[in-house]
């Protein structure tokens, strides 16, 4: 069966604390997708506690955000449905989790789709292709953004060299 990761759609990635101008543009065409796709899908969910700031990601990125139960934890509005109806909700602490990889134990096939392309969708499509080194990993590069343009662009020619099909 193929499945659809969701990776970090939400408001803070997109139009909160982290947000970009790309995210925002991108949300219409993940929601179209998800909308005709007849896969299962799986979200991760970028998740910190108050003590961000203290925590080693903190001290690199001294942005408070995804902190657990805020409105910039949530998954953007327009996706929540589909939310509802995915197979697993996946909370993660860090870019990479080593939880997803148990979920997608199952799959024949792995999409990602998301944000950020150049920080958390490449560190757990790479985690999938090392624990399923045989399971078709691929990314759809029209449903996901990065940091900028150019770390998103960067960060899909590194999953082509470790053969993650770029869509």
């Amino acid at each position: 069966m193929k499945m659809i990761v969701v990776v970090d759609m939400q408001n803070d990635f997109i139009d909160g604390s982290l947000g970009t101008k790309e995210a925002q543009e991108m949300l219409p065409r993940l929601k179209e997708k998800l909308g005709r796709e007849k896969a299962e899908l799986v979200f991760t969910m970028d998740t910190h506690g108050e003590d961000y700031l203290s925590t080693q990601e903190g001290k690199n990125l001294p942005v408070k955000h995804c902190i657990k139960g805020t409105e910039g934890w949530e998954i953007a509005q327009e996706l929540r449905e589909f939310k509802e109806k995915a197979r697993a909700i996946v909370e993660k602490p860090a870019f990479g989790s080593m939880n997803l990889i148990k979920v997608l134990s199952d799959a024949d096939e792995v999409e990602f789709v998301g944000l950020c392309t150049d920080i958390c969708v490449i560190s757990n499509a790479l985690l999938v292709k090392a624990a399923y080194p045989e399971m078709p990993v691929s990314v759809d590069s029209s449903c996901c953004a990065g940091v900028t343009p150019a770390s998103h662009k960067n960060a899909l020619e590194a999953m082509k060299m470790c053969q993650i099909k770029v869509k």
